[in-house]
């Protein structure tokens, strides 16, 4: 259902290294690569993540409620993700461990705040 989801940047090259890293560990790259906006996934595949400068000219803010979920292979790689999202100057909002009977996860932010999370349904 989803298309894609697009967060903001104040810092659009320091965003693209953090992306960058998740995306590759995820196995994809980037599909869009504009002066303000840089979009990462596979053109006709799973829904992908635009990090963008605003287009108003204003600063990016953080959506209070919003997650971006990226969808794991392993437990194995949601560590691995978590790892790389604080690496790439991201930060903690949980590390991986259960959270329920069937749902594996770990939380962090981006350089700019936005929340994200690393998960597997087992």
């Amino acid at each position: 259902m989803i298309g894609y989801v697009t967060l903001g940047t104040n810092d659009l090259a320091r965003g693209a290294r953090f992306y960058d890293a998740l995306a590759k560990e995820l196995g994809v790259g980037r599909m869009m690569d504009f002066d303000t906006f840089i979009a990462w996934g596979v053109p006709g595949g799973a829904a992908g993540i635009g990090l963008t400068k605003p287009f108003n000219g204003e600063a990016a803010t953080v959506g209070n409620g919003v997650m971006v979920a990226l969808e794991a292979k392993s437990k194995d790689q949601v560590h691995k993700l978590h790892e790389i999202a604080l690496a790439n100057g991201g930060t903690c909002e949980g590390p991986p461990g259960p959270r329920g009977d069937q749902f594996y996860a770990a939380y962090f932010r981006d350089p700019d705040g936005n929340k994200l999370n690393a998960f597997l349904m087992t």
